[in-house]
């Protein structure tokens, strides 16, 4: 079985792995200060991921703007739908805003272009 989360969630839970990986990088700096040169690289590439970090923060935050908000039917709580298909993001219930994915298995491939053009020729 596939574990799905909501988009939102998904791109909240990278931005935070950057974080992690931008210090990691750096503590790895603390093993070449022998070689300050090495040891700026990496210090810089840790900055680095977490700028990219705040971007991508920054980035889904603005997207979250846009997005529908809908009241979950399972657990009654307010929640983000992103795209053709999304789950809630408290208790993963499968959400659509589109009359033709109602009672159809859930399944994140009715977000992609490609599968609109399935769609339409089946």
């Amino acid at each position: 079985m596939v574990k799905y989360s909501s988009k939102i969630n998904k791109i909240r839970t990278f931005a935070l792995s950057l974080i992690f990986v931008g210090f990691a990088v750096m503590y790895g700096g603390i093993f070449f200060r022998n070689y300050p040169i090495v040891m700026t690289i990496f210090m810089i590439l840790g900055l680095l991921f977490i700028i990219a970090s705040t971007v991508v923060y920054f980035w889904i935050g603005m997207l979250s703007t846009k997005t529908v908000q809908v009241v979950c039917p399972s657990c009654g709580k307010h929640t983000k739908v992103l795209g053709r298909v999304d789950l809630c993001m408290y208790c993963n219930e499968p959400l659509t805003l589109d009359p033709t994915l109602e009672g159809k298995e859930f399944n994140e491939k009715y977000n992609k272009k490609q599968s609109e053009e399935h769609q339409e020729k089946a």
